[in-house]
This record gives C-alpha cells, sequence and structure tokens, in this order.
C-alpha cells in the first residue's frame, strides 16, 4: 500500500476520537514512566482497535511495541495513533519506528514531534523512507500539555514545576509563628494526592519537614505505590533521622539536596539510612534554585510538584520558575497568619506576567484556581 493510499479516505472525526483515546491511555503513565515520557498508543484497522498501549513504569516498553504486541499480526496494514514522535534511536530497546515499520503498520498518525535530539524527525523520517503514511500535529495542544515534562527536560535541562498552595480565604498558608493548621477539606486532599501521583517527584524545604514532619506520599486507597520521589531542600543537611521521610526512605525514594559545604558526615549518615543526596551551589545563603533543577532533570525527573512552605514557593516565584500553579482557596480566614509566599504578595504568583489563569472550580467546600505559563 502507498502512502497516498494509507491517507486516503480517513474520518477526521474518527481520527480525533481514537488521537483521544490515545491521549487518554498515556495519561495513565504520568508519574511513572521518568525519565521516559508517558506516551499512549492505539492500533486501529477498519473501524477496530486492534491494540491499547501506553508507556509502562519505568518507561519500558514504550507505548507503541505494546500496542503492536497486542495488535499481533492483526497490525499489518492498519493505523497506528500515537501521543509523541515515534523514537528511531537504539537506547535499551529497539526503536519504536523499527518495530512499527516491521509490524507493517501502513499509516502513523502523531500528535507531537520529539524534541529530544536524538530523535527530533528522524522517527518520521524512518517511517517515511520505508513507505509509511505519517500525519502529524492531530491533538497537538493536548499532547504538549501532558508531555510539558518531557519537553521542558529536553529543550532547557530542567523539569515541568507544578506550585500547588493551600491559603485561607484572606492568602495565609499557616498560623503566627509557622504552627501548621488544616486549611481545605477532604475533597481537595484528595484533588492533591492526585496530583502527587501524576507528579515524578515533589518538592519542599527543610522548615516543612521541621514544622509538620509530612510523609509526602500519595495515600488514596491503593496508591502508595504511586508516590513520587520526595525531595526535601537542606542547605546544612540537618533533616533529623527520625523525621517521616527520612525513616521510609528505603520504601519511597527519598533526595536530600544539599550545599556544597554541607556536612560530610551528615551526607554519610542519610545515605545509610536509603536517602541520596545531591549537591548544588548556594546563592546569597540559599540553594541555587535553577541549580536543583537542573540536578533533578539530570536524574531523570521531568514533572516537579512544589509543595512548600512559605519561603521554597517564594524562591520559586522570584525565579520565575513556575510553569504551573494551583492555588486551592479556603471559604475561612485566618487572623494573623503568616503569607503564602515569604516576603511576597500572593499577588506575585496570581498576577504574573508569566502566568495566565485557565480555571476556576469548586472543589469541596474550597475553590481551585489554576494557571499556566503564558
Amino acid at each position: 500500500m502507498t502512502a497516498e493510499a494509507a491517507t486516503a479516505g480517513h474520518d477526521p472525526a474518527l481520527d480525533r476520537r481514537y488521537m483521544e483515546l490515545a491521549l487518554s491511555l498515556g495519561r495513565r503513565g504520568l508519574g511513572r514512566t521518568w525519565p521516559n515520557p508517558a506516551v499512549g498508543a492505539v492500533v486501529v484497522k477498519d473501524g477496530t482497535i486492534l491494540g491499547r498501549g501506553w508507556t509502562q513504569p519505568g518507561g519500558r516498553p514504550h507505548a507503541e511495541t505494546e500496542a503492536l504486541r497486542r495488535a499481533g499480526r492483526a497490525a499489518r496494514g492498519a493505523t497506528m495513533y500515537v501521543t509523541l514522535e515515534p523514537c528511531s534511536h537504539h537506547g535499551k530497546t529497539p526503536p519504536c519506528a523499527e518495530a512499527i515499520v516491521k509490524a507493517g503498520i501502513a499509516r502513523v498518525v502523531s500528535a507531537l514531534d520529539d524534541p529530544n535530539p536524538e530523535v527530533a524527525g528522524r522517527g518520521y523520517a524512518m517511517l517515511r523512507e520505508r513507505g509509511i503514511a505519517v500525519e502529524t500535529g492531530l491533538g497537538a495542544d493536548e499532547a504538549a500539555h501532558d508531555h510539558a515534562g518531557h519537553v521542558r527536560r529536553m529543550r532547557e535541562g530542567r523539569p515541568q514545576v507544578l506550585l500547588k498552595l493551600a491559603v485561607s480565604s484572606d492568602g495565609k498558608a499557616g498560623l503566627a509563628g509557622r504552627k501548621p493548621v488544616g486549611i481545605t477539606g477532604e475533597a481537595a486532599r484528595i484533588r492533591v494526592h492526585r496530583m502527587r501521583a501524576e507528579s515524578d517527584a515533589i518538592l519542599v524545604g527543610i522548615g516543612t519537614i521541621l514544622s509538620d514532619d509530612p510523609h509526602l506520599t500519595c495515600r488514596l486507597p491503593g496508591m502508595l505505590g504511586r508516590s513520587p520521589v520526595r525531595v526535601v531542600l537542606d542547605a546544612r543537611l540537618r533533616v533529623p533521622v527520625m523525621t517521616a521521610v527520612i525513616g521510609t526512605a528505603h520504601e519511597t525514594p527519598t533526595w536530600v539536596v544539599g550545599g556544597r559545604n554541607a556536612s560530610a558526615m551528615a551526607e554519610d549518615i542519610l545515605r545509610a539510612k536509603g536517602v541520596e543526596v545531591l549537591r548544588v551551589d548556594e546563592r546569597n545563603g540559599r540553594l541555587d534554585i535553577p541549580a536543583v533543577l537542573k540536578a533533578l532533570a539530570e536524574r531523570g525527573i521531568t514533572r516537579l510538584m512544589v509543595e512548600g512552605g512559605p519561603t521554597v514557593a517564594a524562591s520559586f516565584v522570584q525565579a520565575g520558575l513556575v510553569d504551573e500553579a494551583a492555588v486551592f482557596r479556603a471559604p475561612n480566614p485566618i487572623e494573623g497568619g503568616i503569607g503564602a509566599l515569604e516576603g511576597l504578595p500572593l499577588t506575585a504568583l496570581t498576577q504574573a506576567a508569566w502566568l495566565k489563569p485557565v480555571a476556576t472550580e469548586a472543589v469541596g467546600a474550597d475553590t481551585l484556581q489554576t494557571y499556566e505559563r503564558a
């Protein structure tokens, strides 16, 4: 079958429906596939779905090979819908483009070009050279959102950053004296745990560990295994070994980021507890946030959720390194409480020039306002 014949007579509405299925399948892998992107793929012939696939935990097998495995020999002459350009290079597995050729796929509909310099159009070229019809761009906006972490890491050498804040109606994040307090309700808590499950890593500062002693896991029923890597910013490596994150480091990966001059003995103690210690430069006595993000990206993190506290949140806002924000606002005030952003008004985030509001919704008794990079 020629490439021209493969593209003829296809219903755009059906193409859209199958791409939407591929996108929904790919989202199953969010937070579980790093350093690889969470891709979805569907194999279709004569109106029948022959195979579905999504990137498996740890990044392999890839979505395309999973879908082809399920389709089997029936894949010959079929169309594959995939959310990201099929890889063309030999890594730990053979190229997906090569597997597509071998399976006899006649047409590939891809949502998004892969910015990975090892791919970057080569996947499409390999397919076209073998006579496979290739169409690109269907579902590109949705795919760009889903693959934002992969794209950001490839182009900028850092993860996509989501900042989550929980604030009272008057914009406060805690009681006076930095005492913790429950702000939002159960519905918001569930939403936050779902957000954690779709993140590669979750980041807090040492102040949050010392005041709250959080577990930073995904505690929805049956989803503890979806907990992200826990990252603690701790320039002096002073996090106590009896805290929850250190005590469970053998169960849920835990990384502590310290300064170059922090105690080597403290690092040894943390490593003995199963913690990975990263060292980065400091700026004005605090860890350099761009350096932190670079170190995380080098270890494969593509989607980072920042949960605070106020000092850490403010440092990301000041650096202009918030790509998405989720602000949960409770209906009641906290008289005399501390601000959500240390030394900054909340409007430094909500009215930031590089962010745009995208949605406002009720989450139980609370309100969720979301923002994305403009």
